[in-house]
């Protein structure tokens, strides 16, 4: 998992940290972090870290080779996914709708204009269950929209369709 504010790249459980600050251009990845990122990971747009390690923990107990890459704000993400190369790119795009400074609506509809995003699959997670934002998300390429589950029982399904995902050829 890599992580803004402090930056954390969590891969089979090795961690390291980076310094990286709001102004500067998307993170720099180390030759280590970039072979990790060949093969298919996810990329989360996530500011509530309580969301996030509760995620990591549910993908973990059902598979602990699955890698993220986790930036906490909408401009950092947006900045990062269009400077991404082609060889990689995430298996899965999860964006909280309610991201800080762009949300992760934006962020999908800029994704949806670029070519190279085409086939990766990109969801919306939020605490809203409003049917306008469901439908604003699924109308504009988003391949699901979940609510945040309460229940732990709820994030390990939620988790259970991440790696489906990602484990498809």
């Amino acid at each position: 998992m890599f992580y803004v504010n402090p930056p954390i790249f969590i891969c089979e459980k090795e961690m390291t940290h980076h310094a990286i600050f709001p102004a500067m251009p998307a993170p720099e990845l180390t030759q280590d972090k970039k072979k990790s990122l060949g093969r298919k990971y996810l990329f989360l747009g996530e500011d509530d870290d309580d969301d996030v390690e509760i995620l990591q923990e549910s993908l973990q107990k059902l598979d602990q080779h699955i890698d993220m890459f986790v930036l906490k704000s909408g401009q950092q993400t947006l900045s990062f996914l269009e400077s991404l190369p082609q060889e990689r790119l995430p298996g899965l795009i999860l964006l909280d709708y309610n991201l800080p400074e762009i949300s992760g609506y934006q962020i999908l509809i800029t994704l949806a204009r670029l070519e190279k995003y085409k086939s990766v699959p990109k969801m919306i997670w939020s605490t809203s269950n409003s049917p306008f934002h469901i439908k604003e998300c699924l109308d504009s390429g988003a391949l699901n929209y979940f609510v945040k589950p309460s229940e732990m029982a709820g994030f390990y399904l939620f988790a259970k369709e991440i790696i489906d995902i990602l484990h498809v050829p």
